[in-house]
Order: C-alpha cells, then structure tokens, then sequence
C-alpha cells in the first residue's frame, strides 16, 4: 500500500474515533456532572474538524508536479498542520475558560461511574496515539504526526479528568471543582503539545538541516553504483511526504560527458529505486581531482 494511501486511511480512524469519543464524553460530562469530561468533549469534537483538515491536506499534498508546481503539492501538509495547530490551541483557551467559569460557579460532585467511562477513553486514546504516530512515521507525514499529538493531548486531558474527578470524591464536598481544576491544568499541556506539533512543521517550511541520517544512506547508496567514486554536497528537502535531493556525486575526471551523463541517470534511478520515500533527485557530477 502506497503511504498516501495509508495516511488516508489513518485519518479516516481517527475522524471515527474522535466522533464517537465526542458523543460519549458529551453524554457522560452532562449526565456525570463533570466539566472536565464535557472539555474532553470539545476537544474531541475540534479533534474530528482537525482530522478533516489533515485529511484536505494530504489528499492535496499528494497530487502529482504541474507545470506551476515542479515539485509537486507536498508543502500544502505542513500549512495544514499549521490550522491543526490553530485548533490544538484554540481548544486549549476555550477548555481553559470554561475551566475558570466553573470554578466560579457552585455545583454537584461528578459521578463515580464517570471514573470508568474515563479510563475506557485514556487506554483507547493512548493506542489511537500510538497507532497513528507509527503511520506518520511509516509515511513521513508531518499532519499525521499532528493528528497523532491530537489523540496523545486527548489522553492528557482525560487522564488530568480522571484524576480531577478523583479528588473531588475522595475529599467530598467543597471540593467539586477539582476536575475543572484538573481541565484547566490540561489546557496547558494542550498548549504545550502545540508548539511540539508546530516546531517540526515550521521546520519543514524553512528548509532545516534535520536529515543526517537519510544523507547518510544516499551517500551509503551511492558509491554502489558502478563508476561513483565518491559523493560531496547532499542537500535535502522535505514536501509532503517525500524527500526531495540535490546530490554532488564524484566520477572519474577523464570520462566523456555523455558517460558521466548516463552515471547521473543510473545513480538517480538505483536512489530512487532503493530509497522510494526520495522524490525530486537532482544530480550534479564533478570531476575526480
């Protein structure tokens, strides 16, 4: 299965599993008397509109190179991830004041049974995490990865919720509001999460020099081909989820450009056939000393 195909799947797990979260945790935060698990919910419910986004862009990202596009639609992944950010955070502030609200107003200690719905969510949110970061990496997908973090902040909120929810049945009355209390130090773990999500991305964006060991395996590659003698500069640059390259490779200084030629076209095509998660390969051939 092609990664786009895989990323594409993985995107439509976690659009089902967030909404079928969103509508548990709303239920059981309404009828449990709990704002920690209702937070859960909006975050679950911004989770599905995230999860779309990310579906958007990979989906757009792996269109083919255009004549205004030579390199392909690849850099669309990481302004996406940029707007899952957007709704990381913006979740964040929206738990974080209703937290503050409801720590404000008197009302009634969560149900115990709300405990159990919780710890259903935390061990179902962590595999979700732990599935889907292992097809963003599998794919090289930066969006997936995002998506990932979402499922990985869910299971923070839920765990903050459960412990909440916890000390305000343990200590009883006056202390109703420790899972808004508990919803409110989630916020800020969420927000965390966010700059962790976006920190790569931009990175992405700006061309940083984060590939050493990929480089490591061109080079290892390279000198397989017949007639490479050695290889210099190796630049790299990530779109979407393919690598694309710009190469340096040393031949023998008194071949005929027609050969050298022929050695750039074999030694694109042994990377790309060996390495398929490379794109773009450009190579430029220099003279032995």
């Amino acid at each position: 299965m092609s990664a786009e195909k895989t990323a594409i799947q993985t995107t439509y797990f976690s659009i089902l599993s967030n909404s079928a979260l969103a509508i548990i945790k709303g239920f059981a935060g309404f009828f449990g008397n709990s704002y920690a698990l209702i937070a859960d919910a909006i975050e679950s419910t911004t989770d599905i509109f995230a999860s779309l986004l990310v579906l958007f862009g990979i989906k757009y990202s792996s269109r083919p190179a255009d004549k205004n596009h030579p390199y392909g639609h690849g850099r669309a992944e990481p302004l996406i991830t940029f707007l899952v950010v957007g709704f990381l955070i913006a979740s964040a502030l929206l738990i974080a004041y209703k937290s503050i609200l409801n720590i404000q107003i008197p009302h009634d200690l969560p149900k115990p049974w709300t405990l159990l719905v919780l710890g259903g969510i935390i061990l179902w949110k962590e595999y979700s995490f732990r599935l889907v970061i292992q097809k963003s990496i599998q794919t090289n997908s930066s969006s997936l990865r995002a998506d990932a973090w979402h499922h990985r902040s869910d299971a923070i909120t839920s765990v903050a919720a459960f412990i909440g929810i916890s000390l305000a049945l343990y200590l009883g009355k006056g202390y109703e509001a420790a899972d808004d209390w508990a919803a409110l130090l989630a916020s800020f773990f969420i927000l965390y999460n966010s700059y962790q999500i976006f920190r790569p991305a931009l990175a992405e964006v700006m061309d940083e020099h984060l590939y050493d060991d990929l480089i490591a395996e061109i080079r290892k590659v390279s000198v397989t081909v017949m007639g490479i003698v050695a290889t210099e500069k190796c630049f790299i640059r990530k779109a979407g989820m393919k690598y694309h390259v710009d190469l340096h490779a040393i031949v023998d200084g008194t071949i005929t450009v027609k050969q050298g030629h022929d050695l750039a076209h074999q030694l694109k095509d042994t990377l790309r056939e060996q390495m398929p998660q490379l794109g773009h390969v450009l190579i430029h051939i220099e003279p032995s000393p």
